[in-house]
């Protein structure tokens, strides 16, 4: 896992990754950290999450996903569905569907430029430790950046 500094929403209009990811939960509701600026930027991968069912379990540690193209500079934006819901206290984040959604999002996307920020560690309270050992497992000899928000 390569690790930067910036603002991933203006490194991937950039032209710097193929493929972006940020944790979703099942509930449609984009509306607080990163998932809020990727809502506002890019309203195609807030229409993929729309085109999901509302409150499906089934989507844990599956994703959605749109093509975002802006001037001459295109990249994929995932939804990744790591947590069922953003209510409540305490640790939000579904493990097992990090494992997954990773695994399939490195099988779908190998060989791409791949960049997240700290996914499901923030809002949703998990242990970035534990999650960056899954993800770097899930996505061994591939391409992928953790990028840090610099303010």
């Amino acid at each position: 896992m390569r690790i930067i500094r910036g603002d991933l929403i203006q490194l991937a209009l950039a032209g710097k990754f193929d493929v972006i990811v940020h944790g979703s939960n099942c509930m449609h509701t984009m509306s607080a950290g990163i998932a809020r600026q990727v809502r506002n930027h890019f309203p195609e991968a807030f229409d993929a999450d729309l085109a999901t069912r509302r409150g499906d379990k089934s989507k844990l540690g599956a994703f959605s996903s749109a093509v975002v193209t802006r001037g001459a500079v295109s990249f994929t934006v995932v939804n990744a569905y790591t947590q069922y819901d953003w209510r409540g206290t305490g640790v939000k984040v579904d493990y097992e569907a990090v494992s997954r959604v990773f695994a399939a999002i490195g099988a779908e996307w190998r060989g791409a430029r791949i960049a997240y920020p700290l996914i499901g560690a923030g809002l949703a309270g998990g242990d970035w430790d534990r999650i960056s050992s899954i993800i770097n497992d899930a996505l061994e000899g591939q391409n992928h950046t953790l990028v840090l928000w610099d303010k």
